[in-house]
């Protein structure tokens, strides 16, 4: 459709892969699940409700970006002998993706109000799903069921995996006082918690290049955590700032999925992509510094639903 439009393929693929990361940051997010259960105490609503604003900001730093780059470039101009598109279509598009859009409203607005939890919820978040992809919007025949079902137990067996791994890995680092051992390196290099917070994010930055988001949560957050709280941050803040870090890391060589399947589907290379990826991720560094260092991104939100005092 971008390429109708006359854009830039390589474009295309890297608005495509930043933009997509942004969805790991706005609730429902199976990443801050994740982290809650590492973290241990965290509630799984208030970090739903703090990854809203940041993740606002995320976007709107990579739509920002993207309207300069297309001014500056003279793309979206209608591509030669492509047909005019309807005037209603972004109306009618915008009016079918209604029902999908109700998912989020139904979940986090059950969590909030007590209706439910969050295990709970995700057993709602199928049976509303199967809903729309089977009856309403017709997209997945009934004889695919059985081929999707394995594949999820499958997928879900490999996290349950993960975290019982690392569960025992938080252990065993716990009784090696790792923790302690990188606390104590961390806040002997410098008494400045701004260059101690830096000092994480570059952290966070190169193992999210190599390393995927839930292993990374699971293995890192017991390591930092006790650091971030010795600077008076506060769990859901540090959460936050986590999982955007690691959101950079998805769409950065060499090890960056989105990037990767991107490429894929837009039939580029990375190293191409990977240019017009750039502003991008100057943009989405502009928006994890202001999250680093603005708290009030990450807990506004909480704040004002009561789930933080």
């Amino acid at each position: 459709e971008m390429n109708r439009k006359g854009y830039n393929r390589e474009f295309n693929v890297a608005v495509t892969a930043t933009a997509a990361t942004t969805g790991l940051l706005i609730p429902p997010s199976n990443s801050m699940i994740v982290y809650s259960v590492a973290a241990g105490s965290v509630s799984i609503a208030a970090m739903f409700m703090a990854g809203i604003l940041p993740g606002i900001l995320v976007g709107a730093c990579i739509m920002i970006t993207a309207a300069v780059l297309s001014i500056r470039h003279g793309y979206g101009k209608q591509a030669p002998g492509a047909d005019a598109e309807p005037r209603l279509h972004p109306l009618l598009v915008c009016w079918r993706a209604v029902p999908s859009l109700l998912m989020m409203v139904l979940i986090i607005g059950g969590i909030l109000r007590g209706v439910f939890t969050a295990t709970e919820a995700a057993a709602i978040a199928v049976a509303y799903a199967f809903l729309l992809c089977v009856v309403i919007y017709r997209e997945i025949p009934w004889k695919d069921l059985p081929g999707i079902c394995l594949q999820t137990g499958i997928t879900t067996a490999v996290v349950m995996l993960l975290i019982g791994a690392s569960s025992a890995m938080s252990w065993i680092m716990t009784v090696a006082n790792i923790p302690q051992t990188v606390s104590a390196a961390l806040m002997g290099l410098s008494e400045n918690p701004v260059v101690i917070l830096l000092t994480i994010n570059a952290l966070l930055l190169v193992v999210g290049m190599f390393m995927d988001m839930t292993p990374a949560i699971l293995i890192f957050t017991p390591i930092l955590l006790p650091v971030v709280r010795q600077l008076g941050l506060s769990d859901i803040h540090f959460g936050i700032i986590l999982i955007a870090n690691l959101c950079i890391g998805l769409c950065t060589p060499p090890v960056g999925t989105c990037l990767f399947i991107g490429c894929g589907v837009g039939k580029t290379t990375i190293a191409k992509v990977t240019v017009k990826a750039l502003p991008f991720f100057l943009a989405m560094l502009v928006a994890l510094m202001l999250i680093t260092f603005v708290p009030w991104f990450s807990l506004a939100v909480p704040k004002a639903c009561g789930l933080l005092k």
